[in-house]
């Protein structure tokens, strides 16, 4: 099952696909996102018909404890409206850490983040969705 991981942030939406066996995650890109505006929903269901994803994973933002965050309320909303409008199945994975690895990646691989904060979230998502397909019954 070919699935889309999302991670929101405030400026950009990090995106990541896996391929067609559900076991590799590729980055996907990004999606600008207007500061103060709601997620655009309309635009992510786009690229994942593009995509030929067959189902969601949405990362959701906890505390370094583990407990919700007011990011989280968010990001509950955008996998109901994704499930709803998409009759695809939606899981919610803990995203705690997910861009710090993206930028220890980057750094270990000598690399520069400078002008690059899109693929940044594009891998921050990579790493989210390869997290969620190790995960026990990775379905979403």
């Amino acid at each position: 099952m070919r699935l889309l991981a999302i991670d929101l942030g405030d400026r950009r939406i990090g995106l990541a696909v896996s391929d067609p066996t559900g076991t590799i995650a590729s980055p996907a890109g990004h999606i600008t996102r207007r500061p103060g505006k709601r997620p655009p929903i309309n635009e992510i269901l786009d690229r994942a018909r593009t995509l030929e994803a067959e189902g969601f994973v949405v990362g959701l933002p906890l505390d370094e404890e583990g407990d919700e965050t007011e990011r989280s309320a968010e990001a509950r909303r955008v996998a109901m409206l994704l499930g709803e409008r998409s009759g695809l199945p939606v899981r919610l994975v803990d995203e705690r850490f997910t861009t710090v690895a993206a930028l220890r990646a980057i750094k270990e691989m000598g690399g520069s983040t400078r002008g690059r904060k899109g693929d940044v979230d594009a891998l921050a998502a990579t790493v989210l969705l390869q997290h969620a397909l190790q995960l026990p019954e990775h379905t979403p």
